[in-house]
């Protein structure tokens, strides 16, 4: 007896009201298995999936995933915007000033939004975006030595 299958990246589409094609299938697939990738990370996993498409395509279809929440953007200042698979649980990013490498961390403080604003001045808020700044373990050892 087997358990409840997780749900394909077809349905993960459908489910979102898209329509599924090759590209988007590719598209979704690699960014889930990327970890936070640049727009063009995402086309070359793509092309390496599906063959040629134009990186247009590819913003626009990580739009359109963006858009019905299947991915996440993240815009760090001063770096590419990046794209990532885990939505839905308003974690947060560590980044590191030397290299750009980008890392997850579990919400700060509680349940979603994580952090109250000391004057919400008057919004229903219901996420919060932290991005902890620094140097990462290679970077750091880097500047000792």
């Amino acid at each position: 007896m087997t358990g409840p299958q997780s749900p394909t990246t077809a349905d993960a589409l459908r489910g979102a009201g898209l329509r599924v094609t090759a590209a988007r299938v590719a598209l979704l697939e690699t960014v889930r298995e990327g970890g936070h990738l640049d727009a063009e990370s995402v086309a070359s996993g793509v092309r390496r999936r599906v063959g040629h498409i134009s990186l247009q395509a590819v913003y626009e279809g990580l739009h359109a995933l963006t858009d019905a929440g299947l991915v996440r953007r993240i815009d760090p200042p001063g770096g590419p915007a990046r794209f990532e698979g885990r939505v839905g649980d308003n974690h947060h990013h560590l980044v590191c000033r030397s290299c750009g490498a980008l890392a997850d961390v579990d919400c700060a403080v509680g349940e979603a939004p994580c952090l109250t604003a000391s004057d919400d001045h008057g919004f229903a808020v219901d996420e919060a975006e932290v991005i902890y700044w620094g140097l990462c373990p290679g970077c750091s050892t880097a500047r000792t030595t």
